[in-house]
């Protein structure tokens, strides 16, 4: 297993419980505190019911209520720059520490009820380097509305190929 993402894991889940401890003023950590906030598994996975469907993502403008996420790609920006969705904005790769401190950068000082969608598409799921530490960073940074694009094999064939709509450049 990569040691940078058992040390990201191991960071959200400490960042998680600080955060429910600067929160609480009481200073104790009721049991019920504990089982509300997910942690990372021991593979880091991201919990299913937090997973987007490409198709749910185009039908979401209808069905939100007229509320709009923020909607930020965490993978690489040459990816980003030949395909993207409309509306989302590049922040970095998640898999790198100068991609994660941008991701801070951008939600900084934001509601932590703020609806946010990550994705990333650089490759097949299971092999994305990007989209888990940056799901457990905004996690452990207390971003309760958090949604993941699941992108089975990659942009171009779970969006692009599927005629979804994609913006160029940046």
């Amino acid at each position: 297993m990569n040691k940078y993402f058992l040390r990201y894991s191991f960071a959200a889940c400490l960042l998680a419980i600080l955060s429910i401890l600067c929160v609480n003023t009481d200073a104790q950590l009721s049991a019920a505190a504990l089982q509300a906030a997910p942690t990372p598994s021991a593979d880091g996975e991201i919990p299913a019911a937090q997973l987007l469907q490409p198709e749910e993502l185009v039908q979401l403008p209808h069905s939100s209520g007229g509320e709009k996420p923020l909607m930020l790609q965490v993978g690489s920006h040459v990816l980003y720059a030949e395909a993207h969705i409309p509306g989302s904005e590049y922040v970095g790769a998640g898999g790198q520490d100068t991609g994660l401190q941008a991701l801070r950068d951008r939600v900084k000082g934001m509601k932590s009820n703020q609806f946010l969608i990550i994705y990333c598409g650089c490759c097949p799921w299971n092999k994305c380097p990007n989209i888990r530490p940056a799901y457990w960073q905004l996690h452990a940074l207390g971003f309760t509305r958090v949604r993941v694009l699941y992108i089975a094999n990659n942009l171009g064939t779970d969006w692009v190929n599927k005629g979804y709509p994609v913006a160029k450049g940046r």
